[in-house]
């Protein structure tokens, strides 16, 4: 028994992909809550709101360190905050107390994050005013909250939780919904536009080399 056999006639109550019958399998074969959640526009409501709490959240952690609190240990404190964090991850590693949870962090840490500590803390400031308004406005939302992922396990690794595990759960939906969490957004325009841009090649080269199917005429 295939995978497609299995989801729709054990998993879904009956039926097929092509022809389902059970009481949660969609017409696409899939799970109706699935479909509802990451295709359909009333729930783009939903990842509306998760977007722009997450936005907002990261578009203040980059604020502070731009112009706020932050400011004189991220933008113009030659990356102390970094410099600081960093070395506490790698004394907590060595400690055994937290910190760097494993020997190559806490190396690359110490070798690398530490002497560049200066335009790393700009480049995460940047990073973090950059996420923030894009998740806002929707623009390329699963890549966008990839990213975000992407700094909270940074974090994480070096021995900080705090926000970070719920800001990556939220990250992770929205990746999930990428299609639909920005439809609300601007990805409604982006994606379709991105999407003709890479295509338009291919459609014509199609139109350059398609074989007629009608009768040629005989001159």
């Amino acid at each position: 028994m295939n995978v497609q056999t299995w989801r729709g006639t054990v998993a879904l109550g009956g039926g097929t992909p092509d022809n389902p019958t059970g009481t949660f399998e969609a017409p696409t074969g899939n799970i109706k809550a699935s479909d509802w959640l990451y295709r359909s526009k009333a729930a783009s409501g939903i990842w509306l709101v998760a977007r722009l709490w997450l936005g907002y959240e990261w578009l203040n952690a980059g604020y502070q360190k731009l112009w706020g609190a932050e400011n004189a240990a991220f933008w113009n404190g030659g990356g102390a905050a970094v410099k600081g964090f960093a070395t506490g991850g790698i004394a907590g590693s060595k400690a055994g107390t937290g910190g760097a949870s494993y020997g190559w962090w806490a190396a690359f840490l110490h070798n690398f994050v530490v002497p560049n500590a200066s335009w790393i803390a700009k480049l995460i400031t940047v990073s973090e005013v950059a996420i923030g308004v894009l998740l806002i406005l929707g623009l390329f939302t699963g890549a966008t909250a990839a990213a975000g992922i992407l700094l909270n396990l940074i974090y994480m690794f070096t021995g900080s939780a705090g926000v970070n595990p719920a800001f990556a759960i939220v990250s992770l939906f929205l990746i999930l919904a990428w299609r639909n969490a920005g439809y609300v957004g601007l990805d409604r325009v982006a994606l379709p536009a991105v999407r003709n841009l890479f295509h338009h090649g291919d459609h014509t080269e199609k139109e350059t080399y398609r074989v007629p199917t009608g009768v040629l005429p005989v001159h």
